[in-house]
């Protein structure tokens, strides 16, 4: 692990926090003439005192199923995309990368994607074979042939293969649509139950 990842770990820690919460009462009290002449030892004593007496963070050791799936769908996105870096026009990369930001932040849902076997399904089809297929024939043309349209044909074939990135796009966009729409529900569902709770609010969450 990374110095700074580490440092960012303790700032945003337990202990830090309480050592820190303790170590502006010192300062109070240096404020009002409590602490004396020592008192940036006072400060440093009660921050120390509050980091070694505070409660360790919890250790999250179980990964969910959702996880589990999710994870190895980012894993194998990760792959296509180093496997095709550079091998494109760079329109065709451009929707790539559109299309790899969905994805990205739909897996970043995992128990929302995983809970409907549909939506999973279509992100996992889109990362293991849509995508790969699509973008594979595509490889296999020479770029002088893919980017000329032939007689008899309505579109040339990088042409092709945009229109295709573009369907897909807009398939997993619908699917993000129903997550987000998902996390909707859950916030208003919520706001509902506040207001049941707590006899009415001022919060009004629709």
């Amino acid at each position: 692990m990374a110095i700074s990842e580490r440092v960012l770990r303790y700032l945003g820690s337990t202990r830090n926090i309480v050592g820190s919460c303790l170590a502006l009462l010192g300062l109070l009290a240096h404020f009002l003439g409590l602490a004396g002449t020592f008192w940036p030892l006072v400060v440093v004593a009660l921050y120390g005192a509050g980091a070694l007496l505070a409660p360790p963070d919890r250790i999250r050791l179980t990964i969910s199923n959702a996880e589990i799936e999710t994870r190895a769908l980012r894993a194998d996105l990760d792959g296509l995309l180093q496997r095709v870096a550079g091998r494109f026009p760079g329109d065709a990369h451009a929707a790539v990368d559109a299309l790899a930001e969905v994805l990205r932040g739909v897996l970043d849902r995992a128990e929302q994607l995983t809970s409907s076997p549909d939506q999973l399904h279509v992100v996992s089809q889109t990362i293991r074979q849509y995508l790969p297929a699509s973008l594979q024939a595509y490889a296999n043309l020479p770029r002088g042939y893919a980017l000329t349209r032939g007689k008899g044909r309505e579109r040339s074939a990088h042409e092709e293969l945009l229109a295709q990135l573009a369907l897909l796009d807009a398939q997993l966009r619908q699917v993000a649509e129903a997550i987000h729409r998902g996390d909707e529900q859950a916030l208003r569902d919520q706001g509902r139950f506040l207001r049941d709770r707590f006899g009415g609010s001022e919060l009004d969450l629709g």
